[in-house]
This record gives C-alpha cells, structure tokens and sequence, in this order.
C-alpha cells in the first residue's frame, strides 16, 4: 500500500472512528480524515437512555476514553493522528475522480476532500411515522445525544410530567426505565401485541409485561397511534389511538431506525433488498474502492444465509475494525451477525439471539422448543434469582436456531453461551459437555444452560414429550378433554394456581399411589413449578403404561395467562 493513501471517512460515532483509529495504527502513514455533520463525535448511543436516568450525570461522560478523557476532534489529532472534520455536511461524491463535496454548516464553505479509499459510516436515522402531530413542540426522538439533551436539559423539570413512549422496543424500554427515575408518569403504546415482539416470544415477553406493570408503567398493546394532540399553542396535549386518548406533556417517538442511504443512492451504489447499503464480506460497496459499515448497511444473518437489517452499536464497530483491516492490505472478512440483543428493564433483564419462535416457523422449520425456568445459583445461594431459558432447536440438524434468557438473574452469562454455540456450527447437544466455570456464587453444579440442552437432546431422542403453555391454552380454548395434572405440594397450590376444572393436583410423592384416579384412556398433562417435577410426572406415568401424556414444558412460572395467586 502506498504511503500517504488517503482515506476520508463519511461519519463519525462509531463504524467511522474505529475504521479511522485503525488504519492509523496499522498505517501510520496514511492520511485519513473524518467528515461528521453534526458536533459530537465518538460518542456511545447506547448510553443515551442512562443519561436520561441521571446515571451517567454529564453528556461528556458517554464521548470518553475510559481515563476520562473527551474524543473530541483535537483528540483525534493529538492521539489518533486522524484529522476531524465536524459540523461538516456532504453534499456528493465524485467517484470517477474520487473527490468528496462537502460544506461546513456553520459557515457555508464549500469544501472538497480527494480520497483513495472512501468509507461511508453514515448510520441511520429513525423513523417517523406519518401521524398527524408528530411535529408539534414536546415530541422527541432518541438517537444523539442532542436528542437526550432536549429531553433532560432542555424539557424543563421532568418530575411528575406525563409521557407518552410510542413503541415498545429496546430504546421504548430503556428510556421508560430512565425517565421512571426522573419521576415521570409513563404511558406506552405499541402496535403489535406484546412488547418486544419482533424479538420475543410471548413466554418471555409475559415477564416483561409484568415488569413494567410492577413499576407503574401503563403498557398498551395492539394499539394503533392516530393523533398527536395540540394544546391550542403548538404543544403536546395528548395521544389518540385506536381505544381512547392519553394524556401527555411529552412524547418520545421510538418506533426504530431506518438505514441512512441517500448519499449512497446518489452514487450509484447498491442497495440490498431491506433497504440498506450492499456490501461483500470484505465490508465493500459495489465500487471496491468505497467501503460501508454500521447502521447503513445489510448484513449477512448466520443461521438463515440470507441479508438482514440488525442495527447495533456493537456490529458497528466490528465493521470499522474489518474495513480498517481491508484497506490496509490486510484480509478481513464479516461473517455475519445472529440478532443478538440485551437490556436492562428495572429489575428484569432480557435477552435473546438467533431465531425466534415464530421466525423459525415463519421459515418453515421443522422445530422444538424447550422452556426451562431456574434459579441461577443453588438454592442455597440468599441471592439466586429466576431465569428463564427458551431454546428453537432444529430437529433436522439438531443445532441451535435462536435462544431467548430473560429474569431478574444472570441472563448474559447464558445468552453468550448460546451465541458462541451457534456461530461455531456446534450441536445444541454440545453444550452440555462445556467445561463451564462453576462455584455458587456464580451458577449451579449443571448451569441453566447445560440443563437447557440436556432437555433439547432427550426431546431430540424421544425421552420426554411435552406440550408448551401456549399449547395447552389452545387446547383449553378448543375444549379438548385432558386432566391438567398439577403435582406441586398443596401449599403451592394454594399461593398460585391456574384455574380450569381440568385441574387435578396430585402431589408428585403422591403419585405413584394415586394411580387409580387417572385413568388410563385419558390424556394427562403433568406441570408443576419449572417443570422438573411434571417431566418426572411424565415419565412414571409412562413406567406405568399411561400412552397419553406429555407434560408442560415451563411449568406455571412459564404460564403466561392469568392465575390466580
């Protein structure tokens, strides 16, 4: 590679900084230059709903080096050696002489940059809705941090206000959480039918519901937004959907990101078939001298084989690493990426990767699930808290399709467990030989996750059948005949039970001398707490002769249907 190759880098959060800090350090000769239209740069997004909260007291923490140092343009020089343009604004790109038309937005001065290689980083932009209103003073986006600022800093005292978040995503979520500690009154509205839904399923997503429910957060699914309402002087009044009329001072709009590709459609370049920037392994463009990473771009999904739009922070980066590693003469491939996902909401932490149940059906999957809730550490442990692990496993090549571990206990421990599993092309039935770390404080002898496969490999093997809570509503809801044997201790019973005149408890000790009350004819499903005692349930009725039994998989901590507690 010649020695002054120059680089110019369109964008400046995350993709653009990290391609441009690397090729520094792998060419220290190169001229690389970054081009941001706004002010801030190098700043973590992600951050952004724990600024609201107070727990990140000052924007600049969210732009710092972890010595506290601010990656503002004079950083970039002095450390990086890596010029910043900011408040600078590209116009067009000429890519048969390789310049770069740009114009500083405080002055309006034309400016050129002449490039060899080009990156473009230029992420997304959310997406607003065409609701009557949206454009009234009081309604907020979330993805800069002038965005937060407009909210904390610019909104006035917060406490006791009312918001109305549309949308129940990962940034819906996340802000609720923190502007809940600002004291805000919190109303949300989401169109599908539970929160999170393109990344869980209902099992999991009950949780989440009961969660917020726990924290006075008003959650409204299957509800349609029809007008943002006007006070009269150009301010928020209030939210109209479909069912009624919510009362508002503010709304934050967070129905996700579309992929930022104008600049790229003017020219000429790709675009893939969901919308964003087309790219090869190597993260090129189709000019091979103009390279895209972050949020503007496609990406390959590992499971299916096929493009999918995952925006995330942390493939940004990535991208920028392997664009780097590219110009720079050195092969560099993206693999791909799985859809993997964390949050924090309050007291309950949610996590998933790969497919979700309806994603594998959708895709025409011959599949099982397994539904496993535990403490995850011994019981022993003062400070073990609930998990609940989901498994999709294909029956056919008996891998791993997606994993959902949610609860108020260690879910990413066991979620990176799962995505290390399924981006090596191992078994699900590998996972139970991991040589996992083990103590106590820590996890259990044989990890939740270890138990997860343990229970995909006996269904993969006939050893266990099951029907899932979901299953058993709908064959409640059908009418079916079937005795809905719950094994618990009668004082369980007792403290939560799911009421339907199927239900018959039979203590598990119990059972083996209660026989003559279960007939033989008659299809039995045994549940119990996390189903551990409805799988032994199963299995001593089949010792016995019993043909018609499956158990339910999640037990009742699994059920997400009303009971009665």
């Amino acid at each position: 590679m010649k020695n002054k190759h120059k680089v110019v880098v369109i964008g400046g959060v995350a993709c653009g900084p990290k391609a441009a800090a690397r090729i520094k350090r792998l060419n220290p000769e190169a001229d690389v230059t970054i081009l941001e239209k706004g002010e801030l740069i190098s700043y973590a997004g992600c951050g952004l709903p724990f600024y609201l909260s107070g727990e990140v007291e000052n924007h600049d923490e969210l732009m710092a080096t972890p010595t506290g140092v601010v990656r503002n343009p004079g950083f970039f020089k002095m450390v990086k050696d890596v010029k910043v343009k900011n408040k600078t604004l590209v116009k067009s790109v000429d890519r048969d002489n390789k310049i770069v038309h740009a114009v500083n937005t405080d002055t309006n001065e034309s400016l050129e940059f002449s490039y060899d290689s080009l990156v473009l980083a230029v992420g997304s932009n959310y997406f607003v809705p065409p609701i009557e209103g949206v454009d009234l003073k009081g309604v907020n986006f979330l993805q800069t941090v002038e965005d937060a600022m407009k909210i904390k800093d610019r909104s006035g005292p917060l406490n006791a206000k009312k918001i109305v978040i549309i949308g129940a995503g990962l940034i819906g979520l996340e802000a609720a959480e923190g502007l809940k500690k600002q004291g805000m009154e919190i109303t949300i509205i989401e169109r599908l039918d539970t929160a999170m839904e393109v990344l869980l399923d209902p099992e999991i997503a009950y949780h989440l519901h009961k969660e917020l429910a726990a924290n006075d957060i008003m959650l409204k699914v299957g509800e349609t937004v029809l007008k943002i309402n006007d006070d009269g002087s150009g301010n928020v009044k209030s939210v109209t959907t479909n069912t009624g009329e919510f009362s508002a001072d503010m709304v934050l709009v967070a129905v996700g990101v579309r992929p930022n590709i104008k600049l790229a459609k003017d020219m000429g370049l790709e675009i893939g078939k969901f919308g964003a920037i087309k790219v090869n392994k190597n993260m090129q463009t189709s000019d091979p001298d103009i390279y895209a990473g972050g949020d503007c771009v496609e990406n390959n999904n590992l499971i299916t084989g096929q493009p999918s739009y995952v925006p995330m922070g942390s493939t940004a980066n990535k991208h920028g690493r392997v664009i780097a590693d590219n110009i720079c003469g050195f092969a560099s491939e993206f693999k791909g990426v799985l859809g993997t996902a964390i949050c924090k909401v309050f007291n309950f932490n949610v996590s998933r990767t790969g497919l979700t149940e309806k994603a594998a059906k959708d895709g025409g999957y011959d599949y099982l699930t397994v539904l496993t809730p535990s403490p995850d550490k011994p019981h022993f442990m003062k400070d073990a808290k609930l998990i609940i692990i989901k498994f999709i496993v294909d029956r056919k090549t008996k891998k791993l399709l997606g994993a959902q571990v949610a609860g108020p206990g260690d879910v990413a421990k066991r979620i990176e467990v799962a995505v290390a599993n399924i981006a090596s092309g191992s078994l699900v039935t590998d996972i139970a030989h991991y040589d996992l770390a083990y103590a106590p404080p820590f996890s259990p002898a044989m990890d939740n996750i270890i138990t997860a496969a343990n229970i995909a490999e006996n269904k993969l093997n006939g050893l266990c059948n099951s029907y899932t809570p979901i299953e058993v509503k709908e064959k409640i809801e059908k009418g079916d005949d079937f005795i809905f044997l719950d094994v618990r201790a009668p004082q369980e019973y007792e403290q939560m039970r799911i009421e339907d005149p199927r239900v018959k408890l039979i203590p598990l000790g119990k059972l083996r001398s209660s026989l003559d009350e279960l007939p033989k004819d008659k299809e039995i499903i045994p549940f119990c707490k996390i189903s551990l005692r409805g799988y032994e349930a199963e299995r001593i009725l089949v010792g016995e002769g019993y043909s018609k039994v499956k158990f339910m998989d999640g037990g009742i901590v699994c059920w997400p249907y009303k009971k009665i507690a």
